[in-house]
């Protein structure tokens, strides 16, 4: 008999094609959340994770951040007694937790499964890595299932990461940042199926789309179709990465695995407040290497032409911003020349009529090797910024690639 802390979730699956029934809320379970973290796991043949990863996830949040969090479990290996075991395990580490509604454990049974045997060879895998990777789309579907009503944005990890510091406070600035602008899926890790976030209203439709596509590739293969599918054509993914891979050993035959997500800072979850603003410059811009691009989320860029002295790159916002911390990164990996040798930050007031800049400017600061960063700005600064400006004090032959503009602000008083 499976222990109480643990549901069993059995959706309606005849045949080869199963049928998602969303149910509308989880009995003794909170609803109306922020945030939902779900993540599914096995038996693993070497190591188990999943024990250090809730953990992680409940140690790195606060008491106000797990307040407007549920996670769920999918238990989904078809050994009882091992779920059983891990029950167990779970309900003894996270009690507090699970009488919270904080978290929940479920399980599908085998018998909701569609066939595992006899399927498709696609990239010429072997049979039991077809059968595993098949099985994990299903795992995921019905965790999707489960979790469609239960939050307004769901994220997906694995069984076997780290979490960043209020990982959820930085998500949830995001998401902000993101607001007016259509997006199917945040990534917040580039690696695998981890770190990333959806509308939960979009669960009914992903979980619907692993299920017929199960057998055809792997489940993160499966996430890029179906974000181009719903008509989110790029990628939109957050530095620093808020999740690590963690594990030693796969899941799959316990091979090793040794994948790790060189973005990923444990204690840098403070993503920038970028307030919006329009971006313009007199510099000759490269095809579609737009100013926009240094200033977005993205991982895209601005790339301007052989800049001479006094050349500009110019922010103006739409309402006046009180700058605590300001930091821009020029030049990248795979074009080392291509920084800016000398040049300036400057703060503007007084916005001209025109909107393309500020009629006063205040230095700041200057650049150092291609790199600028300021903090305590808001303690010398007497009024709130209209502009930031970029300014080339020395010619140079070698382009400029403005990589990144970070800004972080405080509340206007």
């Amino acid at each position: 008999m499976l222990p109480k802390a643990l549901a069993r979730h059995c959706p309606d699956a005849p045949g080869s094609a199963p049928v998602l029934q969303h149910p509308p809320a989880v009995p003794g379970g909170p609803t109306g959340e922020f945030l939902t973290v779900g993540l599914s796991s096995v038996k693993r043949k070497r190591g188990n994770y999943l024990l250090e990863t809730l953990k992680s996830i409940f140690s790195q949040s606060t008491q106000e951040e797990l307040e407007g969090m549920v996670v769920v479990v999918h238990l989904a290996d078809p050994d009882s007694a091992w779920n059983t075991q891990v029950v167990m395990d779970i309900t003894a580490r996270f009690t507090p937790h699970l009488l919270r509604g904080q978290l929940l454990v479920i399980h599908a049974p085998p018998e909701c499964y569609p066939p595992l045997e006899g399927l498709k060879r696609n990239y010429n895998d072997a049979e039991d890595r077809v059968r595993f990777r098949s099985k994990q789309n299903v795992d995921y579907a019905y965790l999707l299932s489960f979790a469609a009503n239960l939050s307004s944005y769901y994220l997906m990890i694995e069984d076997d990461v780290e979490c960043s510091k209020s990982f959820f406070t930085a998500i949830r600035k995001a998401v902000a940042s993101q607001e007016g602008s259509y997006w199917v899926m945040l990534e917040f890790s580039k690696l695998g199926y981890i770190g990333k976030l959806y509308h939960s209203s979009d669960l009914p439709q992903l979980a619907q789309f692993l299920l017929l596509f199960y057998q055809e590739m792997p489940c993160d293969w499966l996430l890029g179709h179906f974000r181009l599918l719903l008509t989110q054509k790029k990628v939109i993914r957050f530095k620093p990465s808020l999740f690590q891979h963690m594990g030693l050993y796969s899941s799959f035959q316990g091979t090793v695995n040794q994948l790790k997500d060189d973005d990923f800072e444990a204690d840098s979850l403070d993503l920038p407040d970028n307030p919006p603003a329009v971006m313009f410059t007199d510099m000759d811009t490269f095809e579609a290497y737009l100013p926009s691009k240094a200033y977005s989320t993205m991982p895209e860029y601005f790339w301007g032409k052989a800049p001479a002295a006094g050349s500009h790159f110019t922010i103006v916002f739409h309402q006046p911003a009180r700058i605590s911390r300001l930091q821009v990164h020029t030049g990248s990996k795979e074009r080392h020349s291509d920084y800016l040798r000398a040049g300036a930050v400057e703060l503007g007031s007084q916005r001209q009529g025109n909107g393309k800049g500020c009629a006063l400017y205040t230095h700041v600061g200057a650049f150092e090797k291609g790199h600028f960063e300021w903090r305590g700005l808001e303690n010398s600064t007497a009024a709130a910024a209209e502009c930031v400006r970029i300014l080339v004090t020395e010619s140079q032959s070698e382009w400029l690639i403005i990589r990144s503009i970070s800004i972080w602000t405080t509340p206007n008083s």
